[in-house]
């Protein structure tokens, strides 16, 4: 595994710490990332449009506001989004708890 800090990650507020489960080797061309992310309180990840690409997130924990293509929406743990080639989305964690979750990104 290898754990990764990012700070104002695609423009976001803060710090964005990603533990990347599997390697390039692994992921085998496939894919671009599978990884456990967690974004503390007052941090962000900004909003970012995905190209040739699309991206799944399982929420696992904490609770954060979800931006949707420009649609917000509040997401907590259990809840899957996903955003497609050519579409955008961000994540801030709301409340007092960090939000962690489960990132894939599939290329096209």
């Amino acid at each position: 595994m290898q754990i990764d800090v990012v700070k104002n990650m695609a423009g976001g507020d803060g710090e964005v710490t990603i533990c990347r489960l599997l390697g390039e080797k692994e992921l085998n061309g496939k894919c671009g990332l599978y990884a456990q992310v967690t974004i503390q309180p007052g941090s962000s990840l900004g909003y970012h449009v995905h190209h040739n690409e699309s991206e799944t997130y399982y929420i696992l924990s904490g609770e954060a506001e979800y931006n949707d293509n420009g649609t917000t929406r509040l997401v907590k743990p259990g809840d899957v989004t996903y955003t497609p080639d050519g579409c955008g989305h961000g994540l801030r964690p709301v409340g007092d708890q960090p939000v962690v979750f489960m990132a894939l990104i599939i290329y096209d």
